[in-house]
């Protein structure tokens, strides 16, 4: 065991040698809103929890050979019958370092790794915003960027079908 080396956070060892790494160089709010068009009538206590629906996108784009701005966007919007109680947006963005991974794993890693790393910061913000618009902190579950990912591809590919035929 003495003689194992020791990796940083986010190393790896690929096929040849090198080593590859995933590193968080910044991360920022690049966008944030929270309306409360119908307050303070929107704040009173109801018998039924509102419906909330969540939607969720990610954007990666490249800044250098080995820099990329992953952005995760965020939005949630709350109504009871039809009064939309709140809505908020949040795009949250993070500059990553990546470097010897196998090209074949790059679109893993900026739609599913990276937004996995932001995801717990941008949901804190979320809950921070609803709870300082005056509702209960929403707290939004896990997601399943892989399953995002996938079903991600999986449009791209029909939809290249159909331009084909």
């Amino acid at each position: 065991m003495a003689n194992e080396e020791q990796k940083p956070a986010g190393a790896a060892t690929n096929g040849n040698g090198t080593k590859a790494a995933l590193n968080v160089l910044a991360q920022y709010v690049k966008d944030l809103s929270f309306e409360s068009p119908s307050a303070p009538n929107s704040l009173r206590g109801r018998d039924k929890a509102p419906g909330i629906a969540i939607n969720v996108n990610v954007n990666a784009n490249p800044l250098s050979e080995k820099e990329y701005d992953v952005t995760l966007t965020l939005t949630a919007k709350a109504s009871f019958e039809k009064d939309v109680l709140f809505n908020v947006e949040l795009i949250y963005g993070g500059v990553f370092r990546i470097e010897g991974f196998p090209q074949e794993h790059m679109l893993p890693l900026l739609f599913i790794e990276c937004p996995r790393l932001l995801f717990p910061f941008a949901r804190q913000i979320i809950a921070e915003a609803t709870r300082n618009g005056g509702f209960p902190p929403l707290m939004l579950d896990p997601i399943d960027f892989a399953q995002m990912f996938q079903q991600k591809l999986a449009e791209d590919q029909a939809k290249a079908k159909v331009q084909v035929s």
